[in-house]
């Protein structure tokens, strides 16, 4: 079975190590970039099965950092994500991204979300057309009570990508938050291992 994995970004695909089951799509950030991405490989191939993963927000306050969640109508992808230790949940699939816990409360509120993420849901729903089974695959990267430590929709380029130069202003116009994006990135950083180590026993599965 050839398998699909698609990430926004390469930080989020860091521990994965792509093997033979399973290709790599970097989409960028955003329905819109993702939408673009996903349908340019269609374009070139036809995967058995697709992947959509990467970081989300928390929105159940019960899911903390660290914590591998998914979302699926298969039951037999259900059945091998919750043996390679992912928990079903519902997610929502936001245009932008939650910063603080106010915006997240008020998503739980209103959409009943588990957690929020910007491109799985056109993701899987571009594969819905075709009749391609797939699966949301996340990781919590920042749980429903966190703020961000800065806005990163002021970051994102039209292409989906973060502008560094953007990211560096912001910190000069505000070091103390300094050593809270440290901190979010150490935490980044163990999800995105957590996820890989998922994902790749998910992959041996099959």
């Amino acid at each position: 079975m050839s398998t699909l994995v698609c990430f926004a970004v390469k930080e989020e695909a860091r521990h994965f190590r792509q093997t033979a089951a399973g290709r790599v799509l970097i989409t960028g950030m955003g329905v819109t970039a993702a939408a673009a991405a996903f349908e340019q490989e269609l374009r070139q191939t036809r995967p058995d099965l697709v992947l959509t993963c990467g970081f989300a927000g928390g929105l159940n306050a019960d899911l903390r950092v660290g914590t591998v969640i998914f979302e699926t109508t298969h039951r037999p992808i259900t059945e091998r994500l919750s043996r390679a230790g992912a928990i079903p949940v519902r997610f929502h699939c936001a245009a932008h991204v939650a910063v603080t816990r106010s915006e997240k409360a008020d998503l739980r509120r209103t959409t009943q979300a588990d957690a929020v993420e910007m491109e799985s849901g056109i993701i899987r729903r571009q594969c819905a057309e075709r009749g391609i089974p797939a699966a949301t695959v996340r990781v919590i990267s920042d749980a429903a009570d966190e703020d961000l430590p800065i806005d990163f929709n002021q970051l994102i380029t039209a292409r989906g990508r973060l502008r560094l130069g953007g990211l560096i202003a912001q910190l000069l116009r505000r070091p103390g938050r300094i050593p809270a994006l440290l901190e979010l990135q150490r935490k980044t950083s163990a999800a995105s291992r957590a996820l890989g180590q998922c994902l790749e026993t998910f992959v041996s599965q099959g």
